[in-house]
């Protein structure tokens, strides 16, 4: 039996995020007797998808993780890597910061195929964007294709010209939609264990970094609790209703919050100053994300930036309503479910919105994310394809 072909994923790590999450879910429905995956991520430590990429059959390589100020090491380790190991069909690289240094370097070893994939349409703030920012500028003209999750994305990473020159290829960020479907049962089940019953759940999944904003999502929430608070005190003087006037009734609300980095210290502050520590749960990283949107009631997204959030995908297959920026790309928004506002506005204008339109009828929308392209079975069809042949349809 022929041994399947072999095509190399460059990570960071493999910890759950956004690009890791939508490779592996990529990795477990593609026939793996044709095609495997290995990775080569920038870490020593271990990753939360280590234990099964092994399972899986692919193997995991380690490189140092490049700092401005160690760049002639990295491009030697990188070199030496692609050295010793060429024998991948292909080298898919998901880190764009440095991109244009190990793919040249996998190309002069030898291997056929590179790949840059756009993930991000925004960069971190500060010295590091402005760096990262440096090392992309002819990443476009040193990968034989360039994948990209949006528009944004692509112009973010390899320009506007090379978006107007079609040299883009648009790959959605695609998930098991089935997974995500709405189920009542599990609702029930995951919101006894959470001890929120009796309560309205704003949820959000996402890392605690800048990109995501947690910071404006908080101040979103805090209007809304303190509404909450108010209302719940009028009820006591017999008064059922908050905001009467308007049909909008009192509600007691929490707030989910799943992910975990390096911004979670600052977030849990910032909800006590605001005066919802108590409201707000910090519930860190999990495997059964898809069990989480289910004791959900709506999902705010309020990011500076995104390339195309896998996580506005699940929340639509799970039927719940999205309120996100308009900094997010529009093919995201692939059903009525969305609602789009700017992050220049106050947040009790956001608050205002959701609490207007908190009451729905919830139901899956399986079918209409898939039939919008963002069912990963039909992707892995077409991915299989493409690492088959080298060629894109």
């Amino acid at each position: 039996m022929a041994e399947p072909i072999r095509v190399l994923h460059v990570l960071g790590n493999t910890q759950l995020g956004g690009a890791e999450s939508r490779t592996m879910d990529l990795y477990r429905h593609l026939d793996r007797s044709r095609v495997q995956f290995d990775f080569l991520v920038h870490t020593e430590r271990e990753g939360y998808f280590d234990k099964e990429i092994k399972e899986l059959g692919g193997r995991i390589f380690r490189v140092p993780r490049f700092r401005m100020y160690n760049y002639f090491s990295y491009q030697k380790a990188v070199a030496e890597f692609f050295r010793k190991h060429h024998e991948f069909c292909m080298v898919q690289g998901h880190i764009t910061s440095t991109a244009s240094i190990y793919l040249p370097a996998a190309k002069k070893a030898g291997i056929p195929v590179t790949i840059a994939h756009a993930r991000s349409a925004g960069v971190d703030k500060g010295v590091k964007g402005i760096l990262t920012r440096w090392l992309r500028r002819n990443l476009s003209k040193k990968a034989d294709y360039l994948f990209t999750c949006s528009r944004l994305a692509g112009i973010s990473v390899f320009g506007a010209q090379a978006v107007r020159d079609g040299r883009t290829v648009f790959i959605p960020n695609a998930i098991d939609c089935k997974a995500f479907s709405y189920q009542e049962d599990t609702r029930e089940r995951m919101r006894q264990k959470l001890g929120l019953e009796d309560k309205y759940v704003i949820g959000h999944v996402g890392r605690f970094h800048y990109a995501k904003n947690h910071e404006y999502l908080l101040q979103v929430f805090a209007a809304l609790a303190g509404r909450s608070d108010k209302g719940v005190a009028q009820n006591v003087n017999g008064v059922d209703a908050i905001r009467k006037e308007n049909g909008v009734h009192a509600k007691e609300y929490a707030l989910i919050l799943l992910g975990e980095g390096e911004g979670m210290e600052g977030a849990k502050t910032l909800s006590k100053q605001l005066g919802i520590g108590d409201k707000v749960h910090f519930l860190g990283n999990h495997s059964n994300v898809y069990d989480y949107y289910q004791a959900m009631d709506y999902f705010v997204y309020p990011s500076r930036f995104e390339g195309l959030p896998g996580t506005v995908v699940e929340a639509q297959s799970s039927g719940l309503r999205v309120l996100m920026s308009d900094s997010i790309c529009e093919e995201v928004a692939a059903t009525e479910l969305v609602h789009v506002m700017s992050i220049r506005e106050d947040a009790a204008v956001w608050a205002d919105y959701v609490e207007s339109t908190a009451d729905y009828d919830r139901r899956s929308y399986v079918e209409e994310m898939k039939s919008a392209g963002f069912d990963v079975a039909a992707q892995a069809q077409r991915m299989m394809r493409f690492y088959e042949t080298g060629e894109w349809e």
